[in-house]
């Protein structure tokens, strides 16, 4: 894979950049945030564009020939081999009623694939560190995901059921019911994939996701021993999210749960 040499020097960046953002987003938390909707009808408030704003200045003084996806300011340099993805906020909604289970994404991606990623959580400072052929960290001590011996004794989350279309929610529904009522837990966005990568959670299942929304958490959640994929079973890439594939995604802490998870959703694509 081209360019991976220079991963050390992109992760010493990744967190430079979450530094960055978490300064950004700390004297909105709990205070007047300037709340807006977007045109699809999602929530953005100026932590959200401060945040990304201060990342982006940095990539293009550090990285002026990398490619930047943003979920708020959209892309430069698209073609480009060596691409950074950035979530300023995900789970704006939990940020916005200052609940600390939100957290910025930054993920690099060098020929589509997600080979770097973070998870800031910049209340907390609690961060998650996943890059290739490394160890997965949560504030710099080597995190493990947990072996899980059934599907009926894992705890599954989502971030809300209202994420699902009708259809997608059947398939869901149809995964929940392998798992004991009182181990599913619902909100939590990106921090569900995070507690995943530290042994706490053993399954989570996403629907509609956006490449920024899951690319930084593929490194972390597999460095830490961990598996992600879409709903049949296929790696994540660039054209999984939502605008391409469907944006269908799964996290399993214990890997050799694959196949029951992939069975509950009772489903191969959709």
């Amino acid at each position: 894979m081209a360019n991976a040499p220079r991963l050390a020097e992109d992760l010493a960046l990744a967190q430079l950049l979450a530094d960055t953002a978490g300064d950004a987003i700390r004297p909105f938390y709990r205070a007047e945030f300037g709340l807006e909707d977007k045109a699809d009808a999602s929530p953005v408030t100026a932590a959200d564009r401060a945040a990304e704003g201060s990342i982006r200045q940095i990539l293009q003084r550090e990285r002026p020939s990398d490619g930047i996806l943003g979920e708020e300011y959209g892309a430069e340099r698209s073609g480009a081999s060596r691409c950074w993805v950035i979530d300023p906020i995900d789970g704006t909604s939990s940020f916005i009623v200052g609940r600390p289970i939100f957290g910025t994404l930054i993920a690099l991606l060098i020929d589509g694939f997600p080979v770097l990623g973070i998870v800031d959580q910049p209340i907390l400072r609690e961060r998650w560190t996943g890059a290739m052929g490394e160890p997965t960290r949560f504030n710099g001590q080597v995190a493990r995901t947990r072996r899980c011996p059934s599907i009926d004794q894992a705890v599954l989350a989502t971030t809300s059921p209202h994420a699902f279309d009708a259809h997608q929610g059947e398939h869901f529904l149809s995964l929940a019911s392998k798992v004991a009522p009182r181990r599913i837990i619902y909100g939590g966005d990106c921090y569900n994939y995070a507690l995943l990568a530290s042994g706490h959670v053993d399954i989570v299942c996403e629907a509609n996701l956006h490449l920024h929304d899951f690319a930084a958490l593929v490194p972390i959640v597999e460095g830490a021993g961990g598996l992600m994929c879409d709903w049949a079973g296929e790696p994540l890439h660039a054209a999984s999210g939502v605008d391409g594939s469907g944006g269908h995604a799964i996290a399993l802490g214990d890997p050799a749960r694959l196949e029951e998870v992939l069975e509950g959703l009772a489903c191969t694509h959709s």
